[in-house]
């Protein structure tokens, strides 16, 4: 049987466009006819015809295959099975968040908390708010960082040239072009490490004395911060997703 079924006999028409949903993921680029579907849910082949139209309506990504035995398929590329975030999840999200403000990225981590939060049920979000209610922090002691982080980051993540006006150790004021390969922390600090046009060579920049920072439309060469910089040492590197 189904691992989506348990629940063959009187369903509701809300619990039957989920299913019907998730036996199309199941079924892959198979597809299930609506007589099949109509067997599993123990409905007419209409009411299956009448819940694909409502599902087309609502955006669902599916597709009808024409031809003998041809059903209906939903396009996986397009779609993604719900979230079943807990509430502990959630809060441990948002005290992630809390705890290190100025790490990249952070206006995006607050953007896809507010996603997260969005999609929860509300037992669940209620949870997580219930949680996070018995979690107290300290606001951080490290400073905030710089303006210029947000074109840093930008920098980063689409790979383009930035131009920055940078005070060297000395006090001196240069302006110089680079092509972004990594943000690292160490020591205390945040770093921009990129390719320096000016130096004609890998340079650590210091983000708390990048004075301006502009981002170009110019695309930069792909970099990889370990051939240029060096393997980080045992207790530091990439994050990674998984």
């Amino acid at each position: 049987m189904s691992p989506f079924l348990g629940i063959l006999g009187s369903v509701n028409r809300t619990e039957r466009l989920y299913a019907i949903s998730e036996e199309l993921r199941a079924a892959g680029p198979t597809g299930r006819t609506s007589a099949w579907l109509a067997r599993r849910l123990e409905v007419s082949t209409r009411t299956i015809k009448r819940d694909i139209e409502a599902l087309l309506q609502a955006g669902v990504p599916l597709w009808a295959q024409p031809g003998p035995g041809g059903g209906y398929v939903l396009d996986a590329a397009r779609s993604m099975p719900p979230l079943n975030i807990t509430g502990a999840e959630a809060a441990a999200i948002a005290v992630a968040l809390a705890a290190l403000p100025a790490l990249p990225f952070a206006v995006d981590g607050r953007s896809a908390l507010s996603k997260v939060l969005a999609a929860m049920p509300p037992a669940e979000l209620e949870r997580a708010e219930e949680i996070a209610n018995r979690l107290w922090l300290r606001a951080p002691e490290a400073p905030p960082r710089p303006a210029v982080a947000r074109a840093l980051d930008e920098a980063v993540r689409t790979r383009r040239v930035v131009v920055l006006r940078y005070e060297g150790g000395d006090g001196d004021l240069t302006e110089r072009a680079v092509e972004p390969a990594a943000l690292a922390d160490t020591g205390g600090r945040w770093y921009l490490l990129a390719w320096c046009r000016l130096r004609n060579g890998p340079r650590w920049f210091r983000t708390d004395r990048i004075r301006e920072a502009h981002l170009t439309t110019e695309q930069a060469p792909e970099h990889d911060a370990a051939t240029l910089f060096g393997v980080p040492p045992p207790d530091a590197g990439p994050i990674r997703l998984r």
